[in-house]
């Protein structure tokens, strides 16, 4: 997206289902602390067309349930829930981290930071890349830690019914990241744990 794009132009697509031919009326500035991160994030995915692989469903679907995982920690505050709807917004859409922090402020700005990833596609082979985001995510914030769990939590969920032999790649990768994950939530990430125990005994059990 250029340089124009504004709070507004994300907005309109994501609604655009519950008013066809014209924006929304109200306020910008009147919208919540909470529906303000909401609307952002699902029309910056909906503006490119991004949906949940395998299913196709609307990505929407995974922001919410990260969210409603971090609205469950003990201690969790506004900027948390804002940066779980918005923890994909840089790293999948055109939307630079300069327009969240205009939007949203320094503190959410700088969790969804902590939540993209910084390897490229020229950073070397798949291995090297995830080793680098594994070292970003490591140096982030207890708050930052958390999110990604419950990130990891949504995720893991449809990946093994979906793409059993990319399962075996994603669920080692997804260990080695709960390993850095040592501010996290305890819940959270003994929900993880769970999550790839059982995947590995099974999957133990078959090989026996």
């Amino acid at each position: 997206m250029g340089p124009s794009v504004s709070f507004r132009h994300l907005l309109v697509p994501c609604c655009r289902p519950l008013w066809p031919t014209h924006p929304p009326a109200f306020p910008l500035n009147e919208l919540s602390e909470f529906s303000k991160p909401l609307l952002f994030a699902i029309g910056a995915h909906t503006a490119i067309g991004q949906r949940r692989k395998y299913t196709a469903e609307p990505y929407s679907g995974h922001l919410e349930e990260v969210s409603s995982l971090v609205s469950t920690v003990e201690g969790v505050t506004p900027d948390m829930v804002a940066a779980a709807w918005l923890h994909d917004t840089v790293e999948d859409t055109d939307v630079p981290l300069s327009l969240i922090e205009t939007e949203f402020g320094v503190s959410i700005a700088r969790l969804v930071h902590e939540l993209t990833a910084v390897s490229g596609p020229n950073d070397g082979d798949r291995a090297t890349r995830k080793a680098l985001d594994r070292a970003h995510t490591a140096a982030a914030s207890t708050a930052a830690h958390t999110i990604k769990a419950a990130d990891l939590i949504s995720n893991l969920r449809t990946v093994e019914a979906r793409d059993p032999a990319f399962a075996k790649i994603y669920m080692a990768e997804k260990a080695l990241l709960l390993e850095v994950l040592v501010r996290a939530d305890a819940g959270l990430c003994c929900t993880v744990r769970s999550i790839l125990q059982n995947y590995h005994e099974r999957h133990a059990a078959h090989r026996i």
